[in-house]
């Protein structure tokens, strides 16, 4: 530790510190732009000068190493001359729109103008212009003039979000930030950029001009898109959702989200929202009130009663808070059946036997900790964004990530070894580890895995993972997806254990885990019923099973935000709130309970879900239904002290069984989830479904697998399966290996497939 004077406070930093982390432990403030702590030094913007005894000139308090017995004034004289200084040059080409700005009201130029400028401006000459920049739908960059050149953005791009979409170009006064070649910024976490930027050159286009920050009310909530948990800012006019920002929470998403956690709040307020209960009779959808529609509800149900899973069923989907799930669980067991479930697009359920919890096997923190860290079908970038950037800081300090996938999407970080093969093979692949590690540790392998020889990557991969101390090894949605599911999930806690580190599950959804600790979840999956009630499920866009399921009822209700979600299928529609318009509650990854309240009330007559089966189970006379809030309903399903330490464990994973042989012929199908597509509220953001995330689905396929069967790239192509079939455009990646056709899911014309494994593609 070195011991330096601020302001005549004696603090003790480690050694390598900068005088500003020194500021920052007093809890002292220095004006700063360009610095952030979350990203390198640049010490381009010279507002931290500070006065630093035995100097011969101010210094910049972000960048000057600390030293022992070391004497810093940041408020003399010198000093404060030195920040005016700056601020001026700053001002000198600055635009006077202050009133027109979007960041007016928290623009940090604004607030250090008042503290470090001068009355008036010296400079007479004509200030600089900068043309605006087209960066995509969800950042404006239309006053480039009022860029200072911190270059956050550009660091942020390089440093968090891996990839460097802005860059700065010419020099001194003609200086300014621009993309490459024109594009858009394309990166899952962009709206980062809008946060780190001190001035209003980048600010939020679904935002834009439509409120102003002293007009908006504040509510502290939790993202529902993934199984981080992402903690957030709801930003609040008139009772309608206008702006969603980050709130910091360390362990859990640091200061940031992705953009699908920060523009997916269009949604809430679009005119697919169902405003009012309907039944459709007839044929034709007709508009009832709630006393009607809970009528024909507890008919629908009433009949069902007693008569197990084949009369009835529930299907819910990421978007339900642990208060829904537990009334739903009630309520459909009190009638007899035990027939719900999420998983609406899994293939196997042979883990169903197994005690345990599918989670992250460890803390978020301590995933950034670790110095080796294999995934497993998993689409990191995408369905988990803010997760990946935390494991892509790790990978630059020295963490070696290995890969085994169905396809070859790079996730903007260093990969130590990569194993891209059919989705078949995934589980072959990862016996071929075990048996490299096994060598590599000096123990048996499992009995099951004889006769199986490891490739070169295989062995490359063990060996990462044989030389680290702290070792997580992951399964993603592909592998929980699989046919093959029992098999990868037993091998890789197997390599888990024999590297001596954790096996985790990075999830679907917000609230999986909170699912299984509530036991709402049907041993062997999901199974066709009579009569079947969804909840926050879009069962022809969300999975295969969920839309088997709902064509083969005969009695359909949905309980749902959106009127087109349910309108094709269903019997009976009951409006209940979206996440922003309940109080409620997920359980990450991590199992970590995270509360919120409603940021606004519901609209029309929509109602939060936990009301609307606390009065079906009212209605049906099933026993205790009389809860008076959520919290009520929590402190029974969750109990007092909630913790699920006891319950976690290392999760499902079985003794290695035989492992399946990988199918050798013909073209089998790889179907992840675009991260715009992955919930019924994220495909009503008509920012999002702008992006290039949200293009239409085409047949990908690497372009040798193009030329044997005599595919036209940019033309049609028809795909067949047991399933079904869709005419689709195809296209060249050679991210997609050969013999495999990468099918995005989360699209009607896709979802026809059915989860099949096997697809035929030809010309047409």
């Amino acid at each position: 530790m070195v011991e330096l004077t601020i302001d005549g406070m004696k603090v003790e930093v480690p050694e390598g510190s900068m005088v500003m982390h020194a500021v920052e432990k007093l809890g002292s403030y220095v004006p700063h732009f360009c610095y952030h702590k979350k990203l390198s030094i640049a010490a381009n913007c010279r507002m931290c000068l500070v006065d630093v005894e035995k100097a011969p000139k101010p210094l910049p308090a972000c960048a000057t190493p600390v030293t022992q017995g070391m004497v810093v004034h940041t408020a003399n004289e010198k000093a404060k001359k030195a920040q005016q200084g700056v601020m001026e040059f700053l001002l000198i080409n600055h635009p006077l729109d202050c009133p027109i700005c979007d960041q007016g009201g928290e623009c940090q130029l604004q607030d250090l103008a008042v503290g470090y400028g001068k009355s008036g401006s010296r400079y007479e000459e004509e200030k600089r212009v900068v043309f605006h920049k087209s960066l995509g739908p969800l950042i404006s960059a239309e006053e480039m003039s009022r860029c200072i050149h911190c270059t956050r953005c550009v660091r942020f791009g390089q440093e968090v979000a891996g990839v460097m979409e802005l860059g700065m170009l010419n020099r001194g006064e003609h200086s300014e930030i621009t993309s490459f070649l024109g594009r858009g910024i394309e990166s899952e976490l962009s709206g980062n950029m809008i946060d780190v930027c001190p001035v209003g050159a980048l600010t939020s286009k679904p935002f834009r001009y439509s409120a102003r920050t002293w007009e908006l009310s504040r509510r502290k909530s939790v993202s529902p898109h993934d199984s981080l948990g992402a903690n957030v800012v709801v930003q609040v006019k008139a009772n309608r959702v206008m702006r969603v920002l980050p709130y910091e929470v360390e362990d859990i998403n640091e200061c940031w989200i992705s953009d699908r956690d920060r523009f997916s709040y269009e949604a809430l307020n679009s005119e697919d929202r169902l405003l009012q209960p309907m039944l459709k009779r007839d044929g034709t959808w007709e508009a009832v009130d709630w006393p009607t529609a809970l009528a024909s509800t507890v008919e629908v149900l009433g009949a069902a009663r007693g008569g197990g899973s084949a009369a009835l069923g529930a299907l819910y989907g990421s978007l339900s808070t642990t208060e829904e799930i537990f009334l739903l669980n009630k309520l459909i067991r009190a009638l007899g059946s035990d027939n719900i479930d999420y998983r609406v697009a899994h293939r196997e359920f042979a883990a169903d036997s197994e005690p345990g919890i599918d989670w992250l096997g460890m803390s978020v923190a301590e995933v950034g900790q670790l110095d080796r860290v294999l995934l497993v079908g998993s689409d990191l970038r995408k369905d988990h964004p803010v997760l990946a950037a935390r494991i892509r800081t790790a990978a630059k300090r020295g963490t070696k990530v290995s890969v085994v996938h169905s396809t070859d999407d790079d996730l903007l970080m260093p990969i130590a070894a990569k194993c891209i093969v059919r989705p078949s093979a995934i589980a072959q692949t990862l016996a071929q580890i075990a048996v490299a590690l096994a060598k590599e540790k000096g123990v048996a392998a499992p009995a099951s895995l004889h006769g199986v020889q490891p490739t070169e990557c295989a062995s490359v991969a063990a060996k990462s993972l044989a030389s680290g101390s702290r070792v997580g090894v992951f399964l993603g949605n592909a592998a929980l997806h699989s046919v093959h599911s029992g098999s990868i999930r037993s091998l890789a806690a197997w390599i888990a254990r024999q590297s001596g580190g954790r096996f985790g599950v990075l999830g679907e959804g917000a609230n999986a885990v909170g699912a299984q600790a509530l036991g709402a979840v049907r041993p062997g999956g999901p199974v066709q019923s009579n009569s079947l009630l969804v909840m926050n499920l879009e069962p022809q866009l969300d999975g295969h099973l969920a839309a088997l399921l709902a064509r083969s009822a005969q009695r359909k209700i949905a309980l749902t935000p959106f009127r087109s979600a349910a309108e094709d299928w269903a019997d009976i529609m009951l409006p209940i709130a979206p996440w922003s318009e309940t109080p409620g509650s997920f359980v990450n990854a991590e199992g970590r309970l995270q509360t919120f309240n409603a940021s606004v009330k519901p609209q029309g007559e929509a109602r939060p879900g936990w009301k609307v089966l606390r009065v079906l189970g009212e209605q049906l006379r099933l026993g205790s239904f009389t809860y008076d809030s959520a919290e009520a309903v929590r402190a029974e399903a969750l109990g007092e002290g909630f913790a699920l330490s006891g319950k976690l464990g290392e999760g499902k994973a079985a003794v290695v069984a035989v492992v399946p042989q990988p199918v050798t012929g013909g073209l089998e199908c790889a179907t992840p989830m675009p991260i715009y597509r992955s919930d019924l509220i994220v495909r009503r953001a008509n920012s999002l479904q702008q992006t290039a995330d949200a293009k239409p689905p085409m047949v990908a396929v690497h372009p040798d697998t193009a030329a044997q069967l005599g595919l036209v790239i940019g033309s049609a192509a028809r795909v067949r399966s047991q399933s079904g079939e869709a005419v689709l455009p195809v296209s060249a990646d050679e991210s997609v290996p050969a013999g495999v056709v990468r099918l995005p899911a989360g699209h009607a014309a896709t979802n026809v497939f059915g989860g099949d494994l096997q697809v035929s593609v030809e010309r047409i």
